[in-house]
């Protein structure tokens, strides 16, 4: 069984300290070079569909989750406020608010619409200390999160676009969803009181699964305090689900906020996450790939291997030309051990580019892949193109 626990300590991607905190774990070099290799992939395939990216702050005030709702039906789950000049601040249990504040920062038309909006920002839930593991329950959570602004009539269409780019990614990641679910509203004061708002919404999702001919389970109580959405459930090694990416419909958020297009039109607004939290993602990724990740998301993607001594100014070169080209990559040293003992120590990283004599001479090396396979003297442009994500 893969635990993302053990593996992640093992291979240097994240680590804890109490003095930081339960529940906030950091990403050392190798953790984060995942993460960015995740955030350039997505943010690319974000961009290519129309989305325009934003940076909003991670605190608000407290006026604003109010505004929203999340006091009232959220608070729970919300850090306490901090007094600072007179004014109580939050640290953000969600980026909506922020998106929608960006939303009516200017007049808006119609033509204009719909608008995508994304950003890979901070959230901060109170979670329970019994509640914490690893990197699936955490209480800072770096959310790759986007907002559709669409007339209401768009919404289904939207919804299937958002549906479209989980599935791209996923692909591109290696993973497989466990279930679809259709996460439902219900009667507590958890949810907005709105029956006619929810039904609309509900409505959507359902057309849009049904169009679609996905295979979906109904959960009551799961929903956003404001919609219903749809969650693409994943199961870790030992089978437990959570939620990785999502879709909802919120129809409740776009009145708070008297948003509005010209004309007198009031937009729909999509929520979408393409990969969920990076943490948890980071999580699941280690357990699928078992840490062989693919070239484009390994921490290392190339580590050079000269021979011996003989060799090592040219292996040298041989990085920086590496490093140039954008590959990530080291050097294994022939005083780390025998060629047989490096090659073992580097066994996850997808290219290992062995430099013997003749190499040197020709300033090439001996490509040798990951699964034991050899590859010849392929060109470091070359590596740098098998090493990129497919879009």
């Amino acid at each position: 069984m893969n635990d993302h626990r053990k593996l992640g300590r093992e291979l240097g991607l994240f680590g804890t300290d109490p003095l930081i905190g339960s529940g906030l774990p950091y990403l050392l070099p190798a953790g984060a070079a995942i993460r960015k290799a995740v955030e350039d992939y997505v943010h690319e395939l974000e961009r290519r569909n129309g989305y325009r990216h934003v940076n909003s702050p991670v605190l608000g005030k407290r006026e604003l989750y109010e505004r929203s709702g999340h006091w009232d039906h959220y608070a729970e789950d919300m850090f306490p406020p901090m007094e600072v000049g007179g004014e109580q601040f939050v640290l953000r249990p969600s980026l909506c608010p922020h998106h929608a504040l960006i939303y009516r920062s200017r007049g808006r038309s119609r033509r204009e619409l719909p608008l995508r909006l994304a950003e890979l920002g901070g959230q901060y839930r109170s979670e329970l200390s019994g509640v914490l593991g690893g990197l699936n329950r955490v209480r800072a959570i770096h959310l790759n999160d986007g907002h559709v602004f669409c007339p209401p009539e768009q919404a289904a269409a939207e919804v299937s676009a958002a549906l479209d780019l989980i599935e791209a990614a996923h692909a591109q990641l290696g993973i497989e969803a466990a279930r679809y679910r259709l996460s439902l509203g219900g009667s507590s004061g958890k949810f907005v009181d709105d029956p006619a708002l929810w039904a609309h919404a509900e409505g959507v999702l359902r057309a849009v699964l049904a169009e679609r001919g996905q295979p979906y389970d109904e959960e009551y109580g799961e929903a956003a305090f404001y919609g219903p959405k749809i969650d693409i459930q994943i199961a870790d090694s030992a089978g437990r689900e959570s939620t990785l990416s999502t879709v909802q419909v919120d129809l409740y958020m776009p009145g708070r906020f008297e948003l509005s297009y010209a004309g007198g039109g009031r937009p729909a607004m999509v929520h979408r996450s393409v990969v969920g939290g990076v943490e948890r993602l980071l999580g699941h990724l280690v357990e699928v790939h078992g840490g062989a990740l693919p070239a484009w998301l390994a921490p290392v993607q190339a580590v050079v291997v000269p021979l011996s001594e003989a060799e090592l100014a040219a292996g040298h070169d041989l990085l920086r030309r590496c490093l140039a080209a954008g590959l990530r990559a080291e050097l294994a040293c022939p005083d780390r051990g025998s060629l047989g003992a490096r090659i073992r120590a580097h066994r996850l990283v997808p290219y290992q580019l062995v430099v013997g004599p003749r190499e040197a001479a020709s300033g090439g090396a001996a490509v040798r892949l990951r699964d034991g396979g050899q590859a010849g003297d392929v060109p470091v442009a070359e590596l740098m193109a098998r090493a990129r994500p497919v879009f």
